[in-house]
């Protein structure tokens, strides 16, 4: 009755473009702000992660919960866990290495710089897509993603499931 069914392609190139309209520049003064894209690369000063894991291991602790379930919240041990993970077992220059692996980029929207990842697909007819993470949270948590929707085929799938990547960090989420 309406002809075939749209593919899913068809539905994508529909919600991408529906969603870049809020993308277009805006008129008049504000859209005479820098809005350049530059290049990014993270570079944590090791002077910033002595003083974050300092300031983590100088923590003054609060008493243990009085219930053996999370009732009160997070549990004491579970805080000290992640404390100590943070202070003696993350790796900081791999994850900023894992970063830096990937192009990144800042632009100034509404007077704040936004970071973000971009990652064409090396398939010709590959799609836009704008990944966003959650709150809180930050683009790391969308790294796994990267290969598999730029190169599907390179993970046992389609060139046609190809897409080119923009992965906003969103201001105050992380």
């Amino acid at each position: 009755m309406y002809g075939t069914a749209p593919t899913r392609r068809d539905v994508l190139a529909t919600l991408a473009a529906a969603g870049a309209v809020g993308l277009l520049p805006e008129q008049g003064a504000a859209a005479a702000a820098d809005r350049s894209i530059r290049p990014f690369t993270v570079k944590v000063p090791q002077a910033a992660i002595d003083d974050l894991r300092g300031r983590i291991a100088v923590t003054r602790w609060p008493t243990k919960e009085l219930v053996d379930d999370r009732s009160q919240g997070v549990q004491l041990a579970t805080l000290r866990a992640l404390a100590r993970y943070w202070t003696s077992e993350h790796d900081w220059r791999k994850c900023e290495a894992r970063l830096n692996a990937l192009p990144q980029f800042i632009t100034k929207v509404d007077g704040v710089d936004i970071h973000f990842i971009h990652v064409r697909s090396r398939h010709e007819n590959a799609l836009p897509l704008i990944m966003t993470h959650g709150w809180p949270g930050s683009v790391v948590e969308l790294l796994d993603t990267v290969a598999p929707l730029t190169d599907p085929t390179a993970h046992d799938g389609n060139p046609e499931d190809a897409f080119h990547l923009v992965l906003p960090s969103l201001p105050g989420y992380g």
